[in-house]
């Protein structure tokens, strides 16, 4: 059958789902807008075909999820406890590491004497290494303070790691007290932290090229 003109706007679309369809499967971690778009034809909407395959997989045993600005294959919530299997961390982290990486996800951006005052105790320079080699925590930028002390924030693998689609996902007040996490008799008026889900704020500049920025953790945080 001969396809007519009137047909190929719909078969460019067919071919571009088809398109993002592999490319999503293939891809070693969530893609950007941007990202997708370089394989696609020229004025494809993108955001239209990302809906349409999130729907389509919508029931399915994996779904099209969005982990920050960026889309990806993940297996279905409901079967991930089914697929689980019991596996060991080579290096788990320590109690004082995901101290640190809550606090970071509920009070970004923060910096370092900021996780400090929270904690109530010094946290050494190598846990927040240690939190930036998983890929989970990312120097954002520099306080407009004296001596301008770094930011951190979490990133879009962290997002990934824990299946949130935004830092507004992060579980709330009844959620923390329903898991136990939080005891049942807080301070009135208590409030958990909503973090800033953004680019650079007001109070921050962005890193320098001083150096610094390829360092683990910054020379004028150093332990």
């Amino acid at each position: 059958m001969i396809q007519s003109d009137s047909d190929e706007p719909g078969l460019v679309h067919r071919h571009n789902l088809r398109v993002l369809e592999a490319l999503l499967f293939a891809a070693e971690a969530p893609l950007g807008l941007a990202e997708i778009a370089l394989y696609l034809g020229e004025g494809a909407d993108v955001a239209r075909l990302l809906g349409e395959l999130e729907a389509l997989y919508a029931g399915r045993g994996v779904n099209l999820v969005r982990r920050g600005e960026k889309w990806a294959f993940r297996t279905a919530e409901d079967l991930s406890l089914v697929l689980t299997r019991n596996e060991h961390e080579s290096r788990p982290l320590s109690r004082a590491a995901l101290e640190i990486l809550a606090i970071i996800a509920y009070h970004q951006p923060c910096t370092r004497a900021e996780v400090e005052e929270i904690r109530g105790v010094a946290s050494g320079g190598s846990t927040f290494e240690l939190l930036m080699q998983t890929g989970w925590v990312r120097m954002r930028g520099r306080r407009r303070t004296p001596g301008r002390p770094v930011t951190y924030g979490t990133t879009e693998a962290f997002l990934d790691h824990f299946g949130l689609e935004a830092l507004g996902d992060l579980p709330g007040l009844e959620e923390l007290k329903g898991a136990g996490l939080l005891t049942a008799q807080l301070p009135q008026g208590f409030q958990v932290p909503l973090p800033f889900d953004g680019g650079l704020r007001d109070d921050e500049d962005a890193l320098e090229d001083d150096g610094a920025d390829g360092l683990a953790f910054p020379l004028d945080e150093a332990p």
